[in-house]
């Protein structure tokens, strides 16, 4: 009788334990949410603001103390950067043409050597690798001018595929380092399957291990293209003609407004312009840049 009087509260006991634990666990939910809100606004609230004073009238937006909202809604910021000296579009697909051949250059040399790194054994396999990535240890900008000049007797100086073979060679390195840990996470035995079957090393890299490593295809051209599309300093050395220049350049001149100030608004209107590219190309392919690698692969 004893213990049949004790369990409705032993009962009540293990309810309340489970209910103060679902509601530390709310709790918990409720402030990691609240985190994430609070540095979400961290990190939008410069976007936010550059916006802001990208539809502000210019004087409005020069002016000191900063007013945060605009009295009244003016895109002549917007209308200055599209007729800028050359035309936006003239800079955007300079700095388009630019990221593609990138982006083509770096999949055309990362793949298969990040696919050699990975699956074939040979002496020195290693060393190379560290020598591959050593670059990384290296400050880009003192080897421009040197790489200018050369580039200059080649005629590749104020050309789309020379400024893209300089930010190849930048992303390079990162880019076998992420392909080489794609092929690794492969299993051997969808090689070895296939090559049991006969196919051949490129067929087993074309048929086999490409479709399965496109997304570490998808993120070394996001990188790439986000590292072309706002590098500055080797398109400044290596573009000196204006209808040459690329985005990061022409922000730099439509800066300046009268008597040497700074046009803020004009400015701002560049900054959000230029944003937007690598915003709508992550969205497009985010999916294949989360996606897991053998997503059935393995049945």
């Amino acid at each position: 009788m004893t213990d049949l009087a004790a369990n409705p509260a032993e009962i009540a006991v293990a309810d309340h334990a489970q209910g103060r634990v679902a509601g530390e666990r709310r709790q918990l939910r409720y402030l990691v949410g609240a985190i994430c809100v609070a540095v979400l606004a961290i990190m939008l609230a410069p976007i936010a603001l550059s916006f802001l004073a990208s539809i502000k009238t210019p004087q409005e937006a020069s002016q000191s103390p900063p007013v945060y909202l605009p009295s009244q809604i003016s895109f002549e910021n917007y209308l200055k950067i599209f007729d800028f000296q050359a035309g936006l579009s003239t800079y955007a697909f300079n700095s388009l043409a630019v990221a593609g051949i990138a982006i083509l250059l770096c999949l055309a040399l990362a793949v298969p050597a990040g696919y050699g790194l990975a699956r074939f054994n040979f002496r020195g396999k290693e060393v190379l690798f560290l020598i591959m990535l050593a670059p990384l240890m290296i400050p880009y900008q003192a080897l421009l001018t040197p790489l200018y000049m050369m580039f200059a007797k080649v005629g590749l100086a104020n050309s789309h595929l020379g400024l893209a073979i300089i930010h190849t060679v930048l992303q390079l390195p990162f880019s076998i380092y992420l392909m080489r840990n794609s092929f690794e996470g492969i299993p051997r035995e969808l090689e070895e399957a296939a090559v049991m079957d006969g196919s051949s090393s490129f067929q087993v890299l074309r048929n086999i291990f490409g479709p399965l490593v496109i997304p570490g295809m998808v993120t070394v051209a996001l990188f790439t293209f986000i590292n072309s599309w706002n590098e500055f300093l080797a398109a400044l050395i290596f573009m000196n003609k204006e209808t040459a220049f690329t985005v990061p350049i022409m922000l730099v001149s439509v800066r300046t407004g009268r008597l040497g100030a700074v046009d803020w608004g004009a400015l701002q209107a560049g900054v959000i312009i230029s944003i937007l590219p690598c915003v709508l190309v992550y969205v497009l392919l985010q999916k294949y840049y989360v996606s897991g690698f053998l997503n059935g692969a393995v049945k």
